[in-house]
């Protein structure tokens, strides 16, 4: 359960620098709900990776959680904001997601 827990706490990561992302294309309210949006996700994240560090070492799970926030936000990056996505971006997204997947496997 923590695992999944820390997936979920790592997509709200993604989705607080995607609201981050839109607020500074938004103008007046609308830019304002982009940050009201980035301030729940921050503490949602939070939350969890706080929840789930009671149960998982501290080390895997902050590495898992930035690595989810990485991986998701470059990804939100190319698909939303049109960022390029060229060869060496995609290879060392996917070695960092490698990574990911060998800390939840070698972790107790």
């Amino acid at each position: 359960m923590n695992w999944i827990l820390l997936i979920i706490a790592g997509l709200f990561e993604v989705a607080f620098a995607a609201c981050l992302g839109k607020a500074k294309e938004a103008t007046g309210i609308q830019a304002t709900y982009w940050y009201l949006g980035f301030l729940l996700c921050l503490a949602v994240s939070m939350f969890l990776l706080v929840k789930v560090t009671q149960q998982l070492p501290i080390g895997t799970a902050y590495a898992v959680w930035t690595g989810i926030g990485a991986v998701g936000t470059v990804l939100v990056g190319i698909l939303v904001f049109n960022e390029p996505a060229t060869f060496w971006r995609i290879f060392f997204i996917s070695t960092l997601i490698i990574s990911i997947i060998g800390l939840k496997v070698v972790s107790h």
